[in-house]
């Protein structure tokens, strides 16, 4: 096998932006994700379910929390060269933090050497893929650069970065977020290829590149602005790979092709209401290509009544082990572990995370509220966005309401003073 003669390299120092109070704390592959996971599982066990097990996450932005959780759940066997190992920003070229994605991996550029192949995948993705078969696409056509792509409908092209090809998946054009209608994928004239941010690349001609893009100082030193043109240009081999035909163990035909990059809050939030769909795009319930995390050790998740014997309620929700749902409401809901719902209060199409407490006789709409926060009786939240705006709880395009973590809502307000910042799980 070729394994041993690739390194997989993942670049998790995403700072997310986009996702505004979600990553005010955290880097966007730490967000949390369908009630007990993180974002950076899904690259992960892919990966791991591939059999690719000698794997570096690079990291930046506030990488506390996404450090701890990579300790606390991938812990691989060392003794056998198996690894997924931390790198954060070391500085070693000029004593600047990570200036691009081509950046990062050149200022690591040390770890590459003693490897073939090198897979550099992005770290907050929402998909499941088996690398293997875009490794062998690679090495059956002998390419410099692999880049994995998802066939998208044509009228979104804007949103994305899009890769042009002919007939043969060899790549003749790439445009960032194009104005212009750009060109279609062989026999589908309805869809064009998005790139995922996943490349797969021979070292030597990787750092190659690198060295020579370091040293341009008009370039922003990114793979899709900067590398990937100047290696078109070059004349070097690179193919797309089509994600559509990727194909895992137990995968249901609805599955195919499912990618999201969670970057904003509406693309989040849909996200995670997809998988509340019946025959839903990302099923978690594969046995054959399992998706790991965090093992909470908590019980069951109970549904009671209140000291009213106002009984506990779930329509069409995910709800995490350790919740609590004394007398409460949930429709269309995907809660995190320790929740905690109680009587006559309820949550409507909403994403509640960790240690969330909603007191009596609450009423929630299309909110997502992150990771212990209390909410006391008789509050509204999602209905009335003027009054969530003076509150201090951001609202999205599509009208989704959040509210930060360690939130306590204390005079119609949010109070953080009384927030535990040592939360060892986040």
């Amino acid at each position: 096998m070729y394994h041993n003669k690739v390194l997989s390299m993942i670049l998790a120092g995403g700072e997310g932006r986009r996702l505004h109070e979600l990553t005010r704390d955290r880097a966007k592959p730490a967000v949390p994700f369908g009630g007990r996971y993180r974002i950076i599982d899904f690259v992960l066990s892919n990966f791991i379910n591939s059999g690719l097990y000698q794997i570096k996450v690079l990291t930046q932005y506030k990488s506390d929390s996404l450090n701890k959780h990579i300790s606390n759940v991938w812990n691989l066997c060392s003794q056998i060269g198996q690894y997924v190992d931390l790198v954060p920003a070391q500085m070693r070229t000029d004593g600047d933090w990570y200036k691009g994605t081509a950046d990062a991996i050149f200022q690591n550029i040390n770890l590459i050497d003693n490897f073939d192949t090198v897979c550099i995948f992005s770290g907050d993705h929402i998909y499941k893929m088996d690398i293997n078969q875009m490794l062998k696409f690679h090495f059956d056509n002998n390419a410099d650069l692999t880049i994995s792509a998802n066939p998208i409908p044509i009228e979104i092209a804007n949103e994305y970065g899009i890769m042009e090809v002919d007939n043969n998946m060899k790549l003749t054009n790439f445009i960032e977020k194009p104005k212009n209608k750009p060109n279609h994928i062989p026999n589908d004239e309805s869809k064009c290829l998005a790139s995922m941010g996943n490349y797969i690349f021979k070292s030597k001609k990787l750092i190659k590149e690198l060295k020579l893009d370091s040293k341009d100082i008009n370039s922003q030193h990114d793979f899709g602005k900067n590398i990937i043109p100047k290696m078109l240009k070059k004349g070097y081999k690179i193919l797309v790979y089509n994600f559509s035909t990727n194909q895992i163990p137990g995968m249901t035909e609805s599955e195919k092709g499912y990618w999201k990059d969670v970057g904003t809050i509406d693309s989040y939030y849909q996200s995670n209401m997809d998988l509340l769909n019946y025959d839903n795009e990302l099923n978690l319930d594969n046995k054959n290509w399992p998706l790991r995390t965090f093992n909470y050790n908590l019980p069951p998740a109970k549904f009671t009544s209140d000291k009213n014997n106002n009984f506990g309620i779930v329509q069409n929700s995910l709800v995490s082990e350790g919740c609590l749902i004394s007398g409460g409401t949930i429709k269309g809901c995907v809660l995190s572990p320790n929740v905690q719902i109680k009587g006559k209060s309820e949550i409507n199409d909403s994403i509640l995370m960790e240690n969330v407490i909603v007191g009596e006789n609450c009423y929630i709409n299309k909110a997502i509220i992150d990771k212990n926060v209390i909410i006391p009786p008789f509050t509204k939240i999602g209905f009335n966005k003027e009054d969530d705006l003076k509150r201090g709880f951001y609202i999205s395009e599509n009208g989704v309401t959040v509210i930060a973590k360690d939130c306590i809502l204390k005079n119609n307000s949010c109070d953080y003073s009384n927030s535990d910042s040592d939360d060892t799980t986040d």
